[in-house]
C-alpha cells in the first residue's frame, strides 16, 4: 500500500493520505475500515496483531514488535482512531479528501489530531524493522476507539481488560499538540474534566410580576460566583509569564436551560459548566467551594456531575527518571529544544497515568499552528516526515533501556 502513491510523492505520505481519507468522524466513525487498514499495516510489517472489543463496535488494535528480553516491561505506543465533525462549508478542501496543496499542505481532519501520529509510529517500525533492527523491549502500537468522545468507550476500558494487563507496559506515548514556534511542546499531565450541571429551583409565576426568590435569581447568583472566580484565574495566568493554561483551573459556561414561555416565570432553571481542573488543585476542597456557591445562592439549587476526573497524574520530567532522561536525552541530540507543560484539555493519557503507567503527550509538528478541531486543520508533509525520523531515533532508545526496579 505504501508504494502505491503519486510519481514522487514519499511513501509515507502517501500511506497517510489514505488513512485520512477512513471516515472515522464522530457520532457515526467508519472504524470497521480503520481496524482493517491497520491490521493490514501490521501483516506488512510482520507485527502480531491483537484486535480487543472492549465495547459493542469499540475495537482496539495492538500492534506488537516482541523484544528479546520478555521479562522487561514494555513500551506502549497509543494513538486513537476517531476524529471530531467537521463543517464542509469552512474547509478550502474536502476534509476527508486528504488533498495536498503545491505547498506541500495536506488537509484533512485528523492530520494533526491524531494520524499523523499513527502512521509515525508504523513508519518509523517499517524502518528500523527493514534495518534489522531488534530491541530488548516489546514495542505495542495501541489504535484506541472514542478518544474524542471521552475515550469511556475505548481506553477507560481497555486499561481494565486483562489484555492491557498482559502488555505489562512500562512506559507509553501519546498525542500533545503542535508548537507554532521553533520548540516542541512535551506534556506530562492534564487536567481533570469536571462538567458540573447546576439546578435552581424557585418560585414561578406570571411574567409581569416581581417574582420573589426565583430560580433564574438564585441562578444568576451561582453563575456570578463561577464567574468571578474564572476571572481570578484568568487573571493568574496572565500575570504569571511562567505560567500556561494547563497550569490554571479553567471554567466556561457551556449550557442554559429553562423556561416554556416569555410571560411565565420558571420554576427551574439549569446552567453547565466545563471545567478542567489543575493538577494541583485539593479536589476535595474545590467540590466543597463548589457546594458552598450553591448553598449561598439559596435553598433550591444543587449540583449534579456528568464528568468527574479524580484521578490527576504527573509523570516525572526530570533526569533522575529513566524513562524522561531517555526522552529528553534523544530531542537534545537532534537539537530539539523541549517545552513541557501540563495539557489543558484532556487525552487518554490520564486513564494510563491512573493505572500507574508514566506517559507523556507528544506530537512532534514544530513550526505549525494549533489545528486540531478547525477548520482547514492541515500539517505539512515535510513536518509529517521529520516525526518519522524523530521516532526510528527514540524508540531505539526506550526499547533499549537497561532492566529497572518496576520490571521485577
Amino acid at each position: 500500500m505504501a508504494g502505491t502513491g503519486p510519481q514522487g510523492e514519499h511513501p509515507s505520505v502517501t500511506l497517510f493520505r489514505q488513512y485520512l481519507r477512513i471516515r472515522t468522524v464522530q457520532p457515526e466513525p467508519d472504524y470497521g475500515a480503520a481496524v482493517a487498514f491497520l491490521e493490514e499495516q501490521g501483516r506488512q510489517l510482520g507485527l502480531g496483531c491483537q484486535k480487543v472489543e472492549v465495547a459493542p463496535g469499540r475495537v482496539v488494535t495492538v500492534l506488537t514488535w516482541p523484544g528479546t528480553n520478555p521479562k522487561l516491561s514494555s513500551i506502549l505506543l497509543n494513538s486513537h482512531t476517531d476524529v471530531v465533525p467537521v463543517f464542509k462549508e469552512h474547509w478550502s478542501h474536502d476534509p476527508f479528501g486528504a488533498f495536498k496543496d503545491a505547498g506541500g499542505y495536506i488537509y484533512a481532519r485528523g492530520t494533526q489530531d491524531m494520524k499523523c501520529v499513527s502512521i509515525q509510529y508504523l513508519e518509523a517500525v517499517r524502518r528500523l524493522k527493514a534495518e534489522g533492527h531488534r530491541f530488548p523491549r516489546t514495542i505495542h502500537m495501541t489504535f484506541v476507539p472514542d478518544e474524542e468522545i471521552g475515550g469511556h468507550t475505548g481506553m477507560e476500558l481497555f486499561v481494565q481488560c486483562p489484555e492491557f494487563q498482559a502488555l505489562r507496559t512500562g512506559f507509553a506515548l501519546d498525542e500533545g499538540l503542535a508548537n507554532p514556534t521553533d520548540a516542541f511542546t512535551v506534556f506530562y499531565s492534564e487536567r481533570s474534566p469536571w462538567w458540573v450541571r447546576v439546578t435552581s429551583t424557585g418560585q414561578p409565576g406570571h411574567g409581569s410580576h416581581f417574582i420573589e426568590n426565583t430560580a433564574a435569581e438564585k441562578l444568576h447568583k451561582v453563575m456570578s460566583l463561577v464567574m468571578a472566580f474564572r476571572e481570578k484565574e484568568r487573571q493568574r495566568l496572565q500575570s504569571n509569564p511562567r505560567l500556561t493554561l494547563g497550569a490554571v483551573t479553567s471554567v466556561n459556561l457551556t449550557k442554559l436551560e429553562g423556561g416554556v414561555a416569555y410571560n411565565v416565570v420558571p420554576a427551574t432553571m439549569t446552567a453547565s459548566f466545563d471545567f478542567r481542573v489543575a493538577p494541583d488543585v485539593d479536589l476535595k476542597a474545590f467540590e466543597e467551594q463548589l457546594q458552598g456557591w450553591c448553598r449561598e445562592a439559596g435553598k433550591g439549587v444543587t449540583l449534579e456531575f456528568v464528568q468527574k476526573w479524580t484521578e490527576p497524574r504527573v509523570t516525572p520530567t526530570d533526569d533522575s527518571d529513566p524513562w524522561w532522561a531517555v526522552f529528553s536525552g534523544v530531542c537534545k541530540d537532534m537539537n530539539l529544544t523541549l517545552e513541557p507543560q501540563i495539557f489543558p484539555a484532556a487525552t487518554d493519557s490520564r486513564y494510563l497515568r491512573a493505572v500507574g503507567v508514566p506517559a507523556l503527550g507528544f506530537s512532534p509538528m514544530n513550526r505549525t499552528p494549533v489545528l486540531l478541531h478547525d477548520h482547514d486543520e492541515r500539517l505539512h508533509e515535510d513536518v509529517f516526515l521529520r516525526g518519522i525520523d524523530f521516532y526510528a531515533r527514540l524508540l531505539p532508545a526506550l526499547a533499549s533501556v537497561p532492566a529497572l526496579p518496576t520490571d521485577r
